[in-house]
């Protein structure tokens, strides 16, 4: 039977997220590491292993753990595919170990060790009656050599064989074993879900010719154009029919002319509603070609997921009862004073056809899982319950695991956090608005280590639809480069508006607006994409580089650097083995040069620090040699206002050659 009183303590367990109420995130392919607090009384060994399995298998996998001193223990596994995966602690005292060391103790001090022996042999045959185990012969015949009459040194070689060892930690006492009283649970993203790159465009936008309505077919044709800059994600807004009741006109003004499309969020009209396509867009048909088109070219589609209604949605007729009155009996449209968006009706999760309600969202997201997307991009998602979007996407993930969301959530952080932990894959964060030096190193320190790395996993925006910022506004072509530059590096997801973005588009409607003058939300616009003064080739190059430095496609191991000049930004990322690490040196002004010494913290980065390194700036194919110490650094606006450096270490051949590396 156990013992009554269970002597080893396991605690702190990490990764832990509310305590095991949710996940910890990792990407398939990833090592989970655990670190847990485990000791006991007196002065008796311990062992501990890390126990995992994939949820809903019934073994375990046991990893011995790796004591780290001061009673802190370390174990690892991997994740190997999309789904969730438990693990936990156990320990115990290891009465065979603590034996082992006594005797060592007592050899050492020249004193008898029989005792010692004959107990060791007593755990020895206690071992080898456990049932059904591999090598329960070979304990026997240790605990009988143990036992015998030879002579006392040979006993004791007997008794300190690393096989004997090996066998008795394989055989923990049951009575003596104290297992972590949760069971906690890593949810596993594939690889996209870690590592992306995201393009957004309008469809409707797409058309050759000005004053044309775009369709599926225009989108096709502009693949190459996004592949050839790098993209994965393809990410489109809205793509069903638009309401024509309320509909905005340009600029956001509330009438629209004959005509004006609408805004594409005004989801539902006659033609269908979220699971409708908008008929000048192509049919489904066209949609599912867009879909294999995209694909050949290493593209994934990601839709846009607006759970709201325009007036003429089909829902506001079928079901009124899953939207809000007011006491005049009229629909509570959408609004934030001042803001007013007549155009849209927000559903009612409070009221009591919630439940039949959110079931029919769920069939909406399996419409479009069964047209075979697998990425969904979430508008406004704080705006409905958190319990909510942590059922609906747990029902998705239950059946098809590789499904991302994105959530579009500019909010409270704790709000935005409890969205990650329910089971978006990734987020929309502040970096929009931090512009400083000190904000970005204060808020990147945040997303970047524990707790918000273990489950938030950033995706960063310098632009949307609904936000131009200031710092766009103003910094001419320069900002644009400066914000593409820290998007691509500090975050291992990022994404761009289109192509208002590599055509530096940077007209507000208003003085202090972030709204785009003639935005595209609420009309065509026609885009010179072969324009000379895109950046197209800029974001090609900084795309390329993060696709061949997997140091950029992870979001650990991020490190700010001391730079003395409040204008220029300095960071490096490394892979864990310090094989890949690049350098970041940002000037964050897009108007004025600026100049100043850069020091690296050699050790940690694996540098020696009297051999010279090299860094070669991937941006311009330049190469430099750097030292210990300071190192100068100048960049102006006019140019490239930044570096993304690899750091080469110097190796040398057997034919005594040297290069770096």
């Amino acid at each position: 039977m156990d013992a009554f009183f269970k002597r080893v303590i396991i605690e702190n367990v990490q990764p832990e997220i509310d305590h095991g109420r949710f996940p910890v995130r990792r990407a398939a392919g990833e090592t989970v590491r655990v670190t847990a607090d485990v000791f006991a009384d007196g002065h008796d060994r311990i062992g501990a292993v890390l126990c995992h399995r994939r949820a809903g298998e019934t073994h375990w996998v046991q990893t011995a753990m790796t004591p780290l001193g001061n009673d802190r223990w370390e174990g690892r596994f991997r994740v190997d595919g999309p789904g969730e995966y438990e693990y936990t602690v156990r320990a115990w005292v290891d009465r065979f170990a603590t034996w082992s060391g006594r005797l060592r103790q007592r050899m050492a001090a020249g004193q008898d060790p029989s005792l010692d022996l004959t107990e060791m042999a007593a755990l020895a045959a206690a071992a080898a009656d456990q049932a059904d185990l591999a090598g329960n012969e070979r304990l026997a015949w240790y605990a009988r050599q143990l036992q015998n009459g030879a002579p006392v040194a040979d006993r004791v070689q007997t008794a300190l064989s690393p096989e004997l060892a090996d066998l008795m930690a394989s055989r923990p006492d049951p009575t003596q074993e104290t297992v972590y009283g949760k069971r906690l649970r890593v949810r596993v993203e594939r690889p996209l879900g870690r590592f992306s790159t995201w393009y957004e465009l309008f469809p409707r936008s797409c058309a050759p010719e000005p004053g044309r309505h775009g369709t599926f077919q225009d989108v096709i044709r502009r693949l190459p154009y996004i592949a050839g800059m790098g993209f994965d994600v393809l990410y489109l807004p809205p793509i069903h029919p638009i309401g024509r009741q309320h509909r905005k006109g340009r600029n956001n003004t509330p009438a629209a002319g004959s005509a004006d499309p609408g805004s594409p969020w005004a989801i539902g009209a006659a033609e269908g509603g979220h699971t409708g396509v908008h008929p000048q867009l192509g049919t489904l048909a066209d949609f599912q070609q867009l879909m294999a088109a995209a694909r050949d070219h290493g593209i994934e589609i990601a839709l846009d997921l607006a759970f709201q209604c325009s007036p003429d949605h089909p829902y506001v007729s079928a079901h009124p009862e899953w939207f809000r009155r007011r006491p005049d009996g009229t629909i509570q449209y959408a609004e934030n004073p001042p803001k007013k968006y007549q155009d849209i009706y927000p559903l009612d999760f409070e009221g009591t056809q919630a439940p039949e309600m959110a079931e029919a969202l769920l069939g909406v997201v399996r419409f479009w899982l069964d047209q075979g997307v697998r990425i969904f991009r979430v508008d406004n998602p704080h705006t409905k319950p958190l319990r909510f979007w942590e059922w609906l996407i747990g029902e998705v993930k239950r059946l098809h695991p590789d499904t991302i969301f994105l959530a579009e959530a500019f909010t409270r952080p704790r709000t935005m956090y409890r969205l990650a932990k329910g089971g978006f894959t990734q987020s929309y964060t502040y970096f929009t608005w931090r512009n400083l030096k000190w904000e970005i190193e204060q808020y990147f320190k945040v997303l970047t280590t524990p707790p918000a790395n273990e489950f938030f996993w950033p995706n960063l925006w310098p632009n949307t639809p609904d936000i131009l910022p200031e710092y766009l506004q103003t910094g001419g072509r320069a900002a644009f480069i400066i914000r593409l530059v820290l998007a691509a590096t500090l975050s291992s997801s990022y994404g761009i508006y289109g192509p208002a973005f590599e055509l530096c588009v940077d007209q507000p409607r208003e003085s202090f607006s972030e709204e785009y003058l003639d935005s595209e939300k609420y009309q065509l616009r026609h885009w010179d994409w072969d324009a000379p003064e895109s950046l197209k080739d800029f974001i090609t190059r900084v795309n390329r580089i993060r696709r061949t430095n997997p140091a950029l496609q992870q979001n650990s191991n991020l490190q700010f650097h001391a730079v003395a000049q409040e204008a220029m930004l300095c960071y490096t990322k490394h892979t864990d083995d310090l094989t890949n690490i690049v350098l970041v040196v940002v000037n964050l002004d897009p108007h004025h040069a600026h100049a100043a010494s850069v020091r690296l913290p050699l050790e940690a980065l694996g540098l020696a620090a009297e051999q010279p390194f090299q860094v070669h700036d991937l941006i311009r194919d330049a190469r430099y040699l750097w030292h210990a110490g300071e190192n100068y650094v100048a960049l102006d606006p006019r140019s490239v206002p930044a570096h993304i450096f690899r750091i080469r270490r110097k190796v040398r051949t057997e034919h005594d050659f040297d290069y770096y590396m």
